[in-house]
């Protein structure tokens, strides 16, 4: 029998320990902040970034979202960036992309102060990642709610076989990065990759995060597996739907998530549980 791994009632238990975790915090005289920069009026960014600082406030996080016009100079956002750096009362900084053309994104993000990439992209946390050092630092919260999931279903990932189709510095390489420090066979599929259906039906868990509307298909898909779908579509008639066919694939496979309220509330449940943890770590350092 398939489960259907429900990311909302996951996002409800991980919540309720970050609102705890936040109350003891506060208890010391210390409350958690998270900075939210958005740049120009993307209308999916700022409903995102509305969520986000919905969810902060109702945790008990000191949200800031700061909003900026378009036409704000590469320099400006650096200086903005730099001053949310220097401010004890902020634990996490996270600048919402996509950035407007003429903004280089990269450099922002490589402006911001490690310990305060609640994001997870800054490149030296990436670097700790992907070289699995031990330590305490923030990591891609998509992926880090990912793994969440799957722990919750109890599995032995070890020696387990994963594939993880698409490649981006938000999803797929963090995610696979994930995977291989949990001890699993990892491989990473893209727009390049020949015999996709051969290699995703090897599968012991499949993550897709592309942003191809049902690019996985039951036939696609080993039985038992495990399928996680991040894409977030639209179908032909505007109903939002995954990159994975939810229908096709259901009773083949072992669990999988839906689209929506599977991976999406887990990603900001993580961000929230992020912001608390780059608090605590700040506190043991003697930051605040």
């Amino acid at each position: 029998m398939t489960t259907i791994i429900d990311g909302k009632q996951l996002a409800k238990e991980v919540n309720a320990q970050t609102k705890d975790r936040v109350a003891a915090l506060t208890q010391r005289g210390i409350t958690p902040g998270l900075a939210v920069i958005i740049v120009g009026d993307d209308l999916a960014s700022a409903i995102y970034v509305r969520n986000k600082h919905k969810k902060a406030t109702q945790l008990g996080i000191n949200s800031i979202v700061r909003q900026l016009p378009a036409t704000v100079s590469q320099a400006e956002l650096v200086a903005i960036v730099q001053a949310y750096n220097a401010d004890p009362a902020i634990h996490g900084i996270l600048v919402q992309s996509p950035l407007p053309v003429g903004l280089d994104e990269q450099a922002i993000v490589a402006t911001i102060d490690p310990a305060k990439d609640v994001d997870g992209f800054h490149p030296l946390n990436v670097g700790r990642l992907f070289a699995n050092l031990p330590g305490k630092y923030p990591v891609s919260c998509t992926p880090r709610g990912i793994m969440t999931m799957l722990d919750s279903l109890n599995l032995h990932l070890r020696g387990k076989r994963a594939v993880v189709v698409g490649r981006s510095r938000i999803v797929g390489r963090p995610m696979a990065a994930m995977l291989i420090n949990a001890d699993m066979t990892v491989s990473v599929a893209h727009v390049y990759t020949k015999d996709l259906s051969e290699l995703t039906r090897e599968a012991d868990v499949l993550v897709v995060a592309t942003g191809v509307t049902h690019l996985i298909k039951r036939n696609d898909v080993k039985p038992g597996a495990i399928v996680i779908d991040v894409g977030m579509d639209r179908d032909e008639n505007g109903k939002l739907t995954g990159d994975v066919d939810f229908d096709g694939v259901f009773d083949r496979a072992g669990a999988i998530t839906p689209v929506p309220g599977g991976v999406g509330p887990m990603t900001i449940a993580t961000l929230m549980q992020q912001t608390v943890d780059l608090c605590e770590w700040s506190e043991q350092l003697g930051n605040d």
